[in-house]
């Protein structure tokens, strides 16, 4: 999902770089979204790892 939204932050920089404003602003917006979902996906399963490496206990 990360790479998803370095390849929007991009296409938004060569549209800019071009000048097409409408089609930076879109991208730029979905790599924004993409981010910050990434971002608390991650800190989510970080903290069920941390939780749920308590709970391990191994039967033999």
């Amino acid at each position: 999902m990360l790479g998803w939204a370095l390849g929007f932050f991009i296409i938004a920089i060569i549209a800019a770089i071009f000048g097409f404003g409408g089609i930076a602003a879109g991208a730029a917006t979905i790599a924004k979204i993409l981010f910050f979902v990434f971002v608390v996906l991650f800190l989510l399963s970080l903290v069920v790892g941390v939780v749920s490496r308590g709970r391990t206990t191994v039967n033999l």
